[in-house]
């Protein structure tokens, strides 16, 4: 039996018409019949009925188109995969993070995807949460690095990473000796944190909501290393993830007690568009990174 004869079997049997259906496969109508006469005669039974007012299947036929659509449907599948093996160790990636990822997360992942994958260019673009949602929902980019707050029907989104929020203050002060604190404890205190649009503000906005907390807020940014800086000049506190590239800049990172402080991370794409051989790599690379083991140079705090 031939691969040939399977594809042919199931172009009669989904058209029932042999001069239709031979010319769908660019075949003579009479190539298509001694193929399945030798098919059926191969098999030892009869699978099409013959007659003036076009072709059925017999019993026989019902049951073995069955497996047919299945062998080719898995043969589709299996010539998919190849062609990302073969083609996806080139090509170009079009992807967008948030700007909290840019400082520590994001050129680790680099590093590592580039020495395994050196002919796959990624092409970077960064954005608030708002921005990049828009963007995957309209295909203007292949993947996004991102929070679980900015989906919709069209996008589908994998956890990646739980991240952990800490209360950010400079060395000396007064909560900076403490192991943990409550957000209410710092009510008071002048708050520096992200613009609106960014998924790392919700998760801050509603953190206090939970304590019941409603700090003044004297400073909005776009950065968090912008954010950390002005920590560390004491013009405020704030709530952020642990970032290594601030550790010179003498501040402490307190653990929240209450209420739990944390961002789920994962990585986004649309749903209704076909990602490239290229896109798909880097896809698998980085949910294979994030799922059973840490990452080379990413703290506990980052995968708790």
């Amino acid at each position: 039996m031939e691969l040939s004869q399977l594809k042919y079997f199931q172009a009669v049997a989904n058209i029932r018409q042999f001069t239709k259906a031979a010319q769908s496969i660019h075949v003579s109508q009479s190539a298509l019949s001694r193929s399945m006469a030798k098919l059926e005669d191969e098999l030892g039974t009869e699978l099409i009925h013959r007659g003036g007012q076009g072709i059925t299947l017999t019993s026989a036929g019902e049951h073995f188109l069955f497996h047919v659509d299945r062998i080719l449907r898995e043969l589709e599948a299996a010539e998919r995969e190849l062609s990302v093996d073969a083609e996806g160790d080139a090509g170009t990636v079009t992807l967008s993070f948030l700007h909290s990822f840019g400082g520590y997360i994001l050129p680790m992942l680099l590093s590592e995807f580039h020495r395994s994958y050196p002919q796959i260019q990624i092409k970077l673009n960064q954005n608030n949460s708002a921005y990049l949602a828009k963007q995957v929902a309209e295909g203007k980019t292949d993947l996004c690095l991102c929070s679980n707050m900015v989906m919709s029907d069209n996008i589908a989104w994998t956890y990646l990473w739980s991240e952990e929020l800490f209360v950010v203050v400079p060395q000396d002060h007064p909560l900076a000796g403490r192991e943990s604190v409550e957000l209410a404890e710092i009510e008071s205190e002048p708050l520096i944190t992200m613009k609106p649009s960014y998924s790392l503000r919700m998760v801050v906005d509603q953190s206090f909501e939970l304590a019941s907390s409603h700090p003044e807020i004297v400073f909005e940014g776009d950065d968090v290393n912008t954010l950390a800086s002005l920590v560390a000049a004491r013009l405020g506190v704030s709530l952020l993830p642990q970032i290594p590239s601030t550790e010179h800049l003498g501040i402490v990172y307190i653990p929240v007690s209450f209420p739990a402080c944390r961002r789920a991370v994962g990585i986004a794409w649309n749903a209704t568009r076909q990602l490239n051989p290229a896109a798909i790599r880097f896809q698998q690379f980085v949910i294979k990174h994030f799922s059973g083991h840490k990452p080379e140079g990413l703290k506990d705090t980052f995968l708790r």
